[in-house]
């Protein structure tokens, strides 16, 4: 996924403060050209700023346009927002994954990658979303199943992110051969300082195994947790012969 080939295009956004939102969510994520259908006069600079913060810069070199075919002109894909499904809402309508996942090799490809969202009130038209090639919804719920603004984009910017920073790894515990490992250190080390005879070691080790698991540890826990024992011991060993 290149980034720099998605275009956030807000089409006649009414809170000034969201636009300010909005870029702070698309920088947060890498992405930096945002289009707006409208005038800027009608946007109230100090508060875009107040919520852009060191993200301004975007709202500086945004461009605007008098449509949505305008300001998607170069782009590939046109990808409409929407919650609301309906024969004239393109059918189909693609989750946010989805998307993410046909617009890479557009991007990738040197194509640009448009995503709609309408105002805040009454979001996109079926007039609007027909301006676009492609739908897209992000799944909420029916108690209040209409998003901020700046939420929509960001969610859509974030999976966009995610699809371009593949590597990025999340907490993995451990697995239970690893774990082992920790737990019979543990046994060896508790022995060393004479806190159980041999025989007791089995009883130990199932014990410390069972919440250990529980745990789900990571890697650098049970790491610490076998140096801390490890120097347990060690300080035993050398008070014993002093």
């Amino acid at each position: 996924m290149k980034l720099d080939n998605i275009v956030v295009v807000l089409d006649r956004p009414e809170e000034s403060r969201n636009v300010g939102a909005v870029c702070r969510g698309m920088a947060n994520c890498g992405i930096h050209t945002l289009r707006i259908v409208g005038k800027k006069e009608d946007i109230d600079d100090m508060h875009v700023r107040i919520l852009a913060i060191h993200a301004a810069y975007i709202w500086e070199q945004a461009t605007f346009y008098d449509s949505i075919t305008q300001a998607t002109a170069d782009c590939t894909l046109a990808a409409g927002t929407t919650r609301r499904r309906g024969k004239k809402r393109k059918g189909k309508l693609l989750l946010p994954e989805e998307f993410a996942q046909s617009a890479e090799p557009v991007t990738e490809g040197g194509g640009k990658v448009a995503m709609v969202f309408g105002n805040e009130r009454t979001g996109l038209t079926d007039e609007e979303l027909e301006e676009c090639t492609i739908g897209v919804t992000i799944p909420s719920s029916d108690e209040f199943a209409s998003l901020n603004l700046s939420h929509a984009v960001q969610v859509l910017c974030y999976h966009m992110f995610r699809t371009q920073n593949k590597d990025f790894k999340g907490y993995t515990p451990i697995t239970l051969e690893r774990l082992d490992k920790t737990v019979t250190g543990i046994a060896e080390n508790l022995r060393t300082v004479g806190f159980f005879t041999r025989t007791g070691s089995e009883d130990m080790e199932n014990f410390w195994r069972t919440v250990l698991s529980r745990a789900a540890l990571s890697e650098g826990e049970a790491q610490y947790i076998e140096k801390t024992f490890d120097k347990i011991a060690g300080l035993s060993t050398r008070n014993q012969k002093s």
